[in-house]
């Protein structure tokens, strides 16, 4: 347990002081307004370490900043700059959920997501106080990101620290303990420059002569400085590391090989109404799977062993509607190939279902899985009346889809896919499980057409590229409009297509069943860091628990 006493900063808490009269010196409780400065400054150089700007280097900024701006500051102090830290960051990052429905629900979720990092801005505070603090200051992160990928209409883990670094020694981290340990690696090192930074500042602070006295407290403020940059050096040394015994580039080395081709056939438009000519949309995936049969007639690529369309590739129920399953059929009989269809499929009752169909040229439709996660007040509305009350835009949502309650691991031609559908990638858990489940390849079929040219693609993206390294495993983006993407167990892009632009690739990809550190200690690794994270704030927080308690003297 982190524990500490008798040095100024290092120690447990000490008793708060009242603000001193006139202006803030730094470093004292009253100068908050350098501190909010410095706050927000975060929150947007953080922005610029994911996709759209792909400055990955700049990630350790951003915990930094907040850690320096907290440092021995009153908890509720902590909470503003936190809020505003969060600001700076979640309103730039989550723009493109505006683009079609206007300011306030884009606002909304940027607020709700920015409360958690004011959560952790005063955490961080109070553990400040003590003793290895920037090793806390990264746990917490980490409980703070746990928190917000799970709580309130299942969380929305997005913007996660570790979803930043989709290339570089960070990324091997992945391997071992997932994207929490990556989340972790970012904000250690962050934290230990800002320890450095306030070391030096310490040696600048102190006292100019020459007593031995004097010299001293310079020369150790200076070595700790030192000692905090090695560290914040070693962790991505670390990483480097951590790549050796990892998966390479390759798309084939790992298991046997199967050929399978990504189709995105674009839509009509961008925008909310992507689908109003939602057969259009079917026949752009019939029409480039119908090119992709000619060129494998000619010659010109190899015969698919599966065929992977994205979500909403067919929103014209299959099952029902007999014009869209000959039109599905014909595509299937002429690649002849299994496709892995996304479709919108009416039931159960008054719902509908998100649903991924395995259909086979000589069978027709298989195997299904439907959306585990549909994401609320998008696919569906709970307490509809409450939100209708902040923007009439919840009735978009005309009907509510259903989740889905298996596991969406699915043999298309015999290869075994684990299937993720648009958001789902960003759940640690829902990726787990279909590896565990014996997917030797993961699929995530989305459909961006409702974010335009907008960031959301690219930062989407970047979750499989995590994913990749994660599970050692390849994975392959169907998107509608873009970005499709084939991306090696390395992290790295193979192929990769524009937005709104047809597109068919056509990949041998080897079917993985090897396992990394990550898969076989699956959420362990969030879990003791998170422990460790709420265990300093029990720390922090309990002599000043004890000295509130009844009969007690705070002498």
């Amino acid at each position: 347990m982190p524990a500490g006493a008798g040095q100024p900063g290092v120690g447990t808490l000490a008793r708060p002081q009242p603000p001193a009269a006139g202006p803030a010196q730094p470093g004292g409780r009253t100068a908050l307004p350098w501190r909010t400065l410095l706050a927000l400054t975060g929150g947007l150089v953080l922005v610029l370490a994911y996709p759209g700007y792909d400055l990955i280097a700049l990630a350790v900024l951003g915990p930094a900043a907040l850690a320096l701006a907290v440092h021995r500051q009153r908890v509720r102090s902590g909470l503003w700059l936190g809020l505003v830290f969060g600001l700076g960051f979640f309103v730039p990052l989550l723009s493109w959920t505006g683009i079609y429905v206007g300011a306030f629900p884009w606002l909304a979720l940027a607020v709700w997501e920015a409360v958690h990092l004011a959560l952790l801005g005063g955490a961080t505070a109070l553990t400040s106080r003590l003793r290895f603090w920037p090793v806390w200051t990264a746990a917490l992160w980490v409980a703070d990101e746990a928190l917000r990928g799970r709580f309130v209409l299942d969380g929305f883990p997005w913007g996660r620290l570790g979803f930043s670094q989709t290339d570089g020694p960070l990324l091997a981290l992945a391997a071992y303990g997932g994207v929490p340990l990556v989340s972790f690696a970012v904000a250690l090192v962050g934290a230990l420059l800002a320890a450095a930074v306030l070391a030096v500042a310490r040696a600048r602070r102190a006292p100019r002569g020459t007593g031995e006295q004097d010299t001293g407290e310079r020369s150790t403020a200076l070595r700790a400085g030192a000692l905090l940059v090695v560290g914040a050096v070693a962790v991505p040394l670390a990483g480097l590391l951590a790549w050796l015994p990892l998966a390479g580039p390759s798309l084939t080395a790992g298991g046997p090989t199967s050929t399978v081709a990504v189709i995105q056939g674009n839509v009509p438009r961008a925008g909310l109404d992507f689908n109003a000519q939602r057969r259009a949309v079917l026949d752009n995936h019939v029409q480039r799977t119908l090119e992709l049969a000619a060129a494998v007639a000619a010659g010109e690529q190899e015969q698919p062993d599966v065929v992977i369309w994205p979500e909403n590739s067919s929103d014209i129920d299959p099952y029902t509607n007999a014009d869209a399953a000959r039109q599905i059929d014909r595509a299937a009989t002429a690649i002849g190939a299994p496709i892995l269809v996304g479709a919108v499929v009416e039931g159960p009752g008054r719902f509908i279902s998100n649903t991924a169909i395995v259909w086979d040229p000589a069978d027709g439709p298989g195997d299904t899985y439907v959306k585990r996660h549909p994401v609320p007040l998008a696919e569906y509305v709970p307490a509809r009346d409450f939100f209708r009350f902040f923007s009439d835009k919840v009735d978009l949502v005309r009907r509510d889809f259903a989740a889905g309650d298996e596991v969406g691991v699915l043999d298309v031609g015999g290869v075994r896919i684990g299937d993720l559908i648009c958001f789902e990638v960003v759940y640690d858990g829902l990726v787990d499980d279909v590896v565990d489940a014996g997917a030797g390849m993961i699929v995530v079929q989305t459909n961006n057409a409702t974010f335009g040219y907008t960031d959301e693609s690219a930062q989407q993206l970047a979750m499989s590229r995590l994913r990749a390294v994660e599970f050692g495993r390849t994975v392959v983006v169907a998107a509608t409009s873009g970005i499709s993407a084939i991306v090696a167990p390395d992290g790295s892009i193979v192929e990769s297509s524009e937005l709104f632009t047809p597109d068919v690739f056509v990949r041998e990809i080897a079917q993985r069943s090897s396992s990394t550190p990550a898969q076989r200690l699956g959420a362990v690794p969030e879990w003791l860091l998170t422990g460790a994270g709420v265990g300093a704030l029990l720390a922090a927080a309990w002599p000043g628990l004890t000295r509130r308690r009844p009969g007690r003297t705070t002498g």
